[in-house]
């Protein structure tokens, strides 16, 4: 397998996260299985696959978090880093978090 890049990622909060790049089949994986029947993306199977697949510590649910600010930041952003939204400005990423190569 792969050796696939890793970012720190430091919230608004305080708390850190390590976010991992699945590889591309599996962020196409991740963006078909965050679908409902018509195409809509449900933000609960996004976050989902998120906390599954790209955000590898702390290993977490929707269930661990107790803020729905610090849920949201730490999904976008770790949305933001698989899919490269980061690199345009477009993410959500806060100054601070740095890559691992």
């Amino acid at each position: 397998m792969a050796n696939f890049k890793q970012k720190e990622y430091t919230s608004k909060v305080g708390k850190n996260y390590t976010f991992q790049h699945p590889g591309i089949r599996t962020v196409s994986k991740i963006n078909d299985a965050a679908k409902n029947k018509f195409g809509v993306v449900s933000e609960e199977r996004l976050s989902e696959e998120v906390l599954k697949h790209v955000i590898v510590q702390p290993k977490m649910s929707i269930d661990d978090f107790t803020d729905y600010q610090e849920y949201s930041e730490v999904i976008n952003a770790a949305y933001a880093f698989v899919t490269g939204q980061e690199a345009d400005g477009s993410g959500s990423v806060q100054d601070g978090s740095r890559e691992q190569g």
